[in-house]
C-alpha cells in the first residue's frame, strides 16, 4: 500500500471516530466573573471560551485567553491584564477534569453534574470541584452551565490596594457553552 493511501486510510478512520463518538466542541462559550466588594461590584466577560466534552469518557477541557476578558472600562482591563493576571506570562486559564457521574442523556434531557479536575490560572494549578448542568439538546448539540468560586490568593493573584479598584478576594465564575459535534 502506498504512503498516500495509508494517510488517507488513517484520516478516514479518525473521521469515523468523530462521526460516531460523543465529543462536543465550542470556540464561542461564555465566561463571566463577578467581583463584589464593600463599595462596588463589577464583572468581566468573554465570549471566546474554547472547550470540549467527551461524554463517552466523561472528560472535559475548557480554556480561555484571559486577554479576551472585558469589564467595560478599558483602563481597568489593561491594569487587570498587566498588573494582576500578568497575561504576558500567563495568557490562559484552563480547567481539565472528569465528570463524576456520567450523564447518559437522551435528547431534551438535562442533568446536574460535578466535574473534578485541575484549574490553572496565573501559573498555579489547583484541584477543584465544579458543579454544573449538562443538557443534551439533540444528537449534535449539548449545553453546559457551571458556576464556581476562585480565591485570588490561592492562585497568587495580588488584590489591588487602591480604593477605586477595590476587589474581592473571592470571584464567582460562570460559564455557559453550547457545544457541537464536528
Amino acid at each position: 500500500m502506498s504512503f498516500p493511501r495509508i494517510i488517507l486510510l488513517a484520516y478516514l478512520l479518525c473521521l469515523s471516530q468523530f462521526s460516531f463518538g460523543q465529543e462536543f466542541f465550542t470556540e464561542t462559550g461564555y465566561v463571566n466573573f463577578l467581583s463584589k466588594a464593600s463599595l462596588n461590584e463589577f464583572n468581566g466577560e468573554s465570549k471566546q471560551l474554547n472547550g470540549l466534552i467527551d461524554l463517552d469518557k466523561n472528560l472535559l477541557d475548557f480554556y480561555i485567553d484571559l486577554n479576551t476578558l472585558k469589564t467595560g472600562i478599558g483602563l481597568r482591563d489593561r491594569h487587570m491584564r498587566e498588573n494582576y493576571l500578568e497575561t504576558n506570562k500567563y495568557p490562559y486559564a484552563e480547567f481539565t477534569g472528569k465528570i463524576a457521574e456520567g450523564p447518559e442523556l437522551k435528547n431534551g434531557e438535562s442533568r446536574k453534574v460535578t466535574a473534578t479536575g485541575k484549574f490553572t490560572i496565573h501559573g498555579v494549578e489547583r484541584k477543584i470541584e465544579v458543579p454544573g448542568t449538562i443538557k443534551r439538546v439533540n444528537n449534535n448539540t449539548v449545553e453546559l452551565e457551571a458556576n464556581f468560586k476562585v480565591l485570588l490568593g490561592d492562585y497568587k493573584i495580588d488584590i489591588p490596594k487602591v480604593m477605586f479598584y477595590e476587589l474581592s478576594e473571592e470571584q464567582t465564575v460562570t460559564i455557559k457553552a453550547e457545544l457541537k459535534k464536528k
